[in-house]
């Protein structure tokens, strides 16, 4: 499976330069099912000129951690 998603320019070079090495995301309708080994299509995204600028990073989902298994946190 790939799921495809925006991310802004600060945050796209520091993942292409290997300095960033996650990313979080809400669990959204376009992450249901998705599973280690799934691909995510990060998308660069200029918010000064509202558009793509074209480039992409393709990262194989090596963790996946769904935050309502964690014991942590309070029901509400």
């Amino acid at each position: 499976m790939e799921i495809k998603k925006k991310i802004l320019k600060g945050f796209f070079e520091n993942l292409l330069s290997g300095k960033k090495k996650f990313e979080i995301r809400l669990n959204d309708e376009d992450f249901k099912g998705v599973k280690e080994g799934d691909f995510l299509i990060l998308e660069e995204w200029d918010e000064i000129n509202k558009k793509y600028t074209g480039r992409k990073l393709r990262k194989k989902i090596s963790y996946f951690l769904r935050s309502k298994d964690l014991t942590f946190f309070s029901q509400k």
